[in-house]
């Protein structure tokens, strides 16, 4: 059986996406409480996940070249700095164009983070790699389950901004860690420098299945809670404390997954979680009960977990020796996938409902299906 060896560049590069998992999943509670106390309307609001997708955007476009020049581990910590930087602005100003421009920022800094954690992984751990990104992601949703709780803490204690300032404590003593960890050897996956031929059919291919995925997970991420309170009657606290279970079941999720892609097939785990998804959702679509609502939920969450880890490894695979430009494409689709899936869910929500709306996420699921299927994924199978 293939066998994960986890070192300290291993563990680090862990803790330094699990960084960004507190500030992604803190960040969704923090902006309810700004709109709150400078009274934006949620139109204004809804701007920062715009913010949010476009920093990502702007990241997925410069991230393969600068990774050529830089490097993936100096990439790294500039993504982390500039992540800092953004939440000092985002905590230190009101007025609008600072909080936008401050959660612009950090989805930039963060989004080099996400990329190059995930190609350094790759390229230490061969074989292993899928089962490395997986629990590295699993890692940042335990992460970022434990934010949105820490945020309110804070803000019983006097302010919720100190939820996020704790980031820049953290990642100084990340900092001192990195001078004690030797360089990766990158033995396996190196950076593209002057590999700029166009990626095949199959990476392409690789890309929807990672973009769909994505899709669906910011989809349900951004809109259970206003399904929950719609068709079960939980209160919009109530509701929203029920989107815990999705974070939660992707968490477990990519414990086990991590664990399973070592034994079984990536394309065989992601058809199985596609079935989990189907199965939660038709529980989270159909009933007007809390209770089956929120386990058809947390459902949904396992069964997501592997998308994004999973499909990232494939599209890697498919890519002939271009992991960084391939990362970097499936960036740009993660960026479109926050910006116009939960976007189009929600005008056909405004045109329909929300429960009609919300078949937007099996018709995205048989897109991944339908892709995996007409371009397997040629990894090594696990020993």
């Amino acid at each position: 059986m293939t066998r994960l060896v986890r070192d300290r560049r291993t563990w680090l590069t862990y803790s330094q996406l699990g960084v960004y998992g507190w500030f992604l999943y803190g960040f969704g509670p923090a902006l309810t409480l700004l709109r709150d106390e400078q009274g934006f309307s949620r139109t204004v609001a809804g701007l920062h996940g715009t913010a949010l997708a476009v920093g990502a955007l702007l990241s997925a476009l410069v991230v393969a070249p600068m990774t050529a020049r830089f490097g993936r581990l100096r990439l790294i910590w500039a993504g982390l700095v500039l992540m800092c930087v953004g939440i000092v602005v985002l905590c230190s100003f009101t007025v609008l164009p600072a909080t936008l421009g401050g959660a612009m920022l950090c989805a930039f800094g963060g989004s080099f983070v996400v990329t190059c954690t995930t190609t350094v992984l790759a390229s230490v751990h061969h074989s292993a790699a899928p089962a490395a990104i997986t629990e590295a992601n699993a890692v940042a949703a335990g992460v970022g389950a434990v934010a949105p709780l820490a945020v309110a803490i804070a803000l019983t204690l006097g302010s919720w901004r100190a939820a996020l300032l704790v980031l820049l404590p953290v990642v100084a003593v990340l900092a001192l860690t990195e001078r004690r960890t030797p360089k990766p050897a990158e033995s396996g996956a190196t950076p593209d420098r002057g590999r700029s031929a166009p990626l095949g059919r199959r990476y392409w291919v690789s890309w929807v299945v990672v973009t769909a995925g994505i899709a669906v997970e910011f989809c349900l991420t951004l809109w259970s809670a206003d399904m929950l309170q719609h068709r079960t009657g939980l209160s919009p606290a109530g509701a929203s404390a029920a989107v815990t279970a999705l974070v939660a079941g992707m968490c477990l999720g990519r414990t086990a997954g991590g664990r399973l892609s070592l034994r079984f097939a990536i394309d065989h785990l992601l058809y199985a979680g596609i079935a989990f998804n189907v199965a939660g959702f038709a529980l989270f679509w159909a009933t007007t009960a809390p209770a089956p609502a929120v386990t058809g939920l947390f459902a949904c969450g396992v069964g997501l977990a592997l998308y994004y880890p999973l499909g990232m490894a494939r599209a890697i695979a498919a890519s002939e020796g271009r992991p960084d430009q391939a990362s970097a494409r499936v960036g740009l689709g993660a960026a479109l996938a926050s910006g116009v899936g939960p976007f189009l869910l929600g005008a056909m929500a405004d045109a329909t409902s929300i429960h009609l709306a919300m078949l937007l996420v099996p018709c995205l699921l048989a897109v991944a299906a339908v892709g995996i299927r007409i371009a397997p994924a040629r990894l090594p199978a696990p020993a």
